[in-house]
């Protein structure tokens, strides 16, 4: 397996100002590995509790996501809720409840260890370290993160950032984080601590590729009807990871098309609740809409 993600599977219950959906299929990595199983395999690193749908492994499997890395607790599983606000952007989070996943200490299958596209998503920087130091000889590691961790968790935050090649994450949580307002300087701070390039995700209004020799940025794609932002960022890396794996390119215009892949594969997401858009849509529906996309973009 040469591509891996480690993160959460989870229920969600969101609820949206049209229409609310109970106990969805979520979590960071179910997110990512959708997104990016649509270049290729993808090898999935969690935990789930007894009430996670065998179905939906069976699922995942289907699709070339393969679950030899989830593991099986006793307890519930992850569980988030949230209401989202009219303009999308405003999102209020009404219950975390972590279950299996607080006790969670990722073991990676000898098949994944040698895998050398790698993404950590969400968790705690210690989970996402204890992951990492479990690969042998990865070309690309890529993180996730987010405002939590930047408060309570900063000196492990750190150490991880010296490890990784590339950071994900909110202009909120780029501010946070690098202490600087301009976005520009923030992402240089970042860079200055370990990573060789930012990803900066801005939800409607696209994202920034910041880092050594690197400077892009791209609008979302043009989405008529939103349903459901959940997973938008996670879909975004999915796809992002995926083309580069399935490519094996890590050169700058290979890491631009990446970004706007990603933006395709976050497009999807967020017309339908969890992951059932983004799941319908084959390859070819993602070349598509990443060719308008890129009509858009270029003179």
């Amino acid at each position: 397996m040469n591509h891996v993600v480690i993160g959460t599977l989870a229920f969600d219950s969101i609820e949206t100002p049209f229409d609310r959906r109970e106990r969805a299929v979520g979590g960071s990595a179910t997110y990512f590995a959708h997104a990016a199983s649509k270049f290729g395999p993808v090898g999935l690193v969690g935990v789930v509790g007894k009430d996670f749908p065998r179905a939906a492994l069976a699922d995942f499997e289907a699709r070339g996501i393969d679950t030899a890395g989830v593991e099986h607790a006793d307890g519930e599983s992850f569980f988030w809720s949230c209401r989202y606000e009219a303009d999308w952007n405003t999102r209020h989070t009404l219950e975390t409840r972590l279950n299996v996943f607080a006790e969670f200490d990722p073991k990676i299958p000898d098949e994944y260890k040698g895998a050398e596209f790698v993404f950590l998503a969400n968790a705690q920087p210690r989970i996402q370290m204890r992951a990492l130091e479990q690969m042998t000889k990865p070309r690309l590691v890529v993180a996730d993160t987010m405002n939590l961790w930047i408060e309570n968790d900063l000196d492990d935050l750190r150490a991880l950032l010296g490890r990784v090649d590339g950071l994900v994450l909110n202009d909120e949580e780029a501010r946070m984080l690098s202490g600087e307002a301009n976005l520009v300087r923030a992402a240089g701070r970042i860079v200055a601590l370990g990573p060789k390039f930012v990803v900066l995700k801005k939800g409607e209004h696209g994202a920034f590729l910041l880092g050594e020799n690197l400077r892009f940025a791209l609008p979302a794609y043009p989405v008529e009807h939103v349903v459901d932002p959940t997973g938008a960022g996670d879909s975004f890396a999915g796809g992002f990871m995926g083309y580069l794996a399935h490519t094996g390119s890590l050169d700058p215009s290979s890491i631009r098309a990446a970004m706007l892949y990603g933006t395709v594969a976050a497009s999807y997401c967020v017309e339908g609740f969890s992951i059932e858009e983004l799941a319908r849509h084959r390859r070819s529906s993602i070349d598509r809409r990443f060719d308008e996309l890129r009509s858009f973009v270029t003179p």
